[in-house]
């Protein structure tokens, strides 16, 4: 089992950037391949990003490219999506997922463990 809890959400102007971070309960957090998705309101949720259990790959839906950036620290059982050059467009709600078996995928039916998501809003 593997409890998931996201922080980092929050207020920002366009242009400006946030972290996220999503801490993992247990002690096999570098058995899991991790991820990133994003809910905007009356849209389904989307990939945004994923990482492989060491760190060393990472894939990215096309929209963040450039501007978000996921990373992983195993020692501390954290993955974090750093995201620069936000946009209205990028408000959502954010969600980190863990996969025992898929490293990279973009369909949520990979992963087993969710968070409860953490709120970023982009004001103009």
């Amino acid at each position: 089992q593997v409890q998931l809890v996201e922080s980092g959400g929050g207020l920002v102007q366009a242009g400006g950037s946030l972290r996220l971070s999503c801490a993992a309960s247990g002690r096999t957090f570098s058995s899991y391949a991790m991820a990133w998705f994003r809910q905007a309101p009356g849209k389904e949720r989307e990939f945004v990003a994923a990482i492989n259990w060491s760190g060393g790959s990472t894939h990215y839906a096309d929209f963040p490219k450039g501007r978000f950036t996921i990373s992983r620290d195993n020692a501390k059982n954290t993955v974090y999506l750093q995201m620069n050059s936000l946009k209205p467009e990028d408000t959502a709600v954010y969600y980190c997922a863990a996969s025992k078996y898929y490293s990279g995928s973009h369909y949520q039916n990979s992963y087993d463990y969710w968070g409860q998501g953490t709120q970023v809003t982009v004001s103009s």
